[in-house]
């Protein structure tokens, strides 16, 4: 072979490895750029929902303030008309006073008692100096006792009234300072998500299967649940009438006893049924109606369909609602809290719960398992 046709051949082989190579690195590259954006849009989506976290425990923040203002009105309301009240009671006791002073004075039956009347500054100095003069009867004194406890309830009315609107307007510019952190965090929010919103769609859209597929396993046990304990009380009342089974130590009665795990207490055993119906409600901060549920406000409006009333706030439902139970002694219908009271939602079985997550979502089923979930897992209580 000729040292030219050697050096084509070898030009031929170099150009045709290049080409190869160069192809090679090109798909080689597209797929890092594809799971670059990808993994950005991840972390993205990991950030929005760190800042999720922080929101929802403003919001609950906001909740409270309006639980606590909600029972500074009622306070004021109640406040209000006892002052009504006492104040009339006074007025009614001075105008008996009064009557009686005049009656003395112009009778001259007590020189001691003119001497006082005339001397008096005030209506407090005038009943010290009656009360020290002792120019009263007794059933005059009475009603000079009256006129004091009156006076003083309407002091003691007054006072309270200033201390608790100035309570509700603290509370007040604190709701309006949360507010606005709640508006500012759900802008910052919203920019993040607009940044990477298409790869987040995707994201996105697959949890909408998985949650698909999460729905329709939680109905399907709910469903096997249900007929098992139709199928235990049918045979539970199947058994006296057999009276075979009556007096043997092993006839199967405590086995075919309806176990409490299959089921929340009785009482509010559809709890879980009332909150399944709501399944895609979206999140709306502040909610608890079938328009847009938070977390708490999901709850409060469930139980409520049960005429149990519960504050729409995570915290006081913690707090204030039940008894606790452990992971282990869960039920359907329980109330589970996460976050450091910032989140909750109702347990429905199955390591599984429902609960309306935060801005952009819906109302979903969570699993207990969940590695977010489960590093911040608080406790359970159960309804009474």
């Amino acid at each position: 072979m000729t040292t030219s046709r050697q050096v084509s051949l070898l030009v031929a082989a170099l150009a045709a490895l290049t080409t190869t190579l160069l192809v090679g690195v090109g798909a080689a590259t597209a797929d890092p750029s594809i799971s670059s954006k990808r993994q950005q849009a991840i972390a993205i989506r990991d950030q929005i929902r760190q800042m999720d976290s922080q929101l929802s425990h403003a919001i609950e923040s906001y909740n409270l303030a309006n639980v606590q203002l909600d029972e500074i009105d009622v306070d004021l309301d109640t406040n209000g008309r006892h002052l009504v009240t006492a104040k009339a009671s006074l007025s009614v006791a001075q105008t008996h006073i009064a009557k009686r002073l005049r009656a003395l004075y112009i009778n001259g039956d007590s020189a001691g008692a003119i001497e006082v009347i005339l001397g008096a500054r005030s209506l407090d100095d005038l009943l010290d100096r009656l009360d020290i003069a002792q120019a009263v009867g007794g059933q005059d004194a009475e009603v000079l006792a009256d006129v004091r406890q009156f006076r003083d309830e309407v002091g003691t009315r007054r006072a309270k009234l200033r201390s608790d609107r100035a309570r509700q307007a603290h509370v007040v510019a604190d709701r309006a300072a949360q507010r606005q952190s709640i508006e500012s965090q759900l802008a910052e929010r919203q920019r993040l998500y607009e940044s990477v919103k298409d790869e987040i769609v995707r994201l996105e859209a697959a949890e909408a299967r998985r949650q698909a597929q999460l729905q329709a396993a939680a109905r399907a046990r709910l469903a096997a649940e249900a007929a098992a304990r139709a199928t235990a009380r049918q045979q539970a009342l199947e058994l006296p009438s057999n009276p075979a089974t009556q007096g043997s130590s092993d006839s199967g009665i405590l086995e075919l006893t309806p176990t409490t795990t299959l089921a929340p207490p009785s009482k509010y055993g559809g709890a879980v049924g009332i909150a399944m119906q709501y399944l895609g409600v979206p999140y709306v901060w502040g909610g608890a109606s079938p328009s847009g549920f938070d977390c708490s406000g999901l709850i409060t409006y469930v139980y409520a369909q049960l005429g149990v009333s519960l504050p729409h706030n995570a915290a006081m439902q913690y707090n204030q609602s039940g008894v606790f139970v452990s992971r282990d002694e869960l039920q359907p219908g329980d109330l589970v809290f996460f976050d450091g009271l910032g989140h909750n939602g109702m347990y429905i079985g199955g390591d599984q719960f429902i609960h309306a997550p935060h801005t952009g979502d819906v109302v979903k089923i969570s699993s207990l398992n969940d590695s977010w979930y489960a590093s911040r897992w608080v406790g359970a209580k159960r309804v009474l």
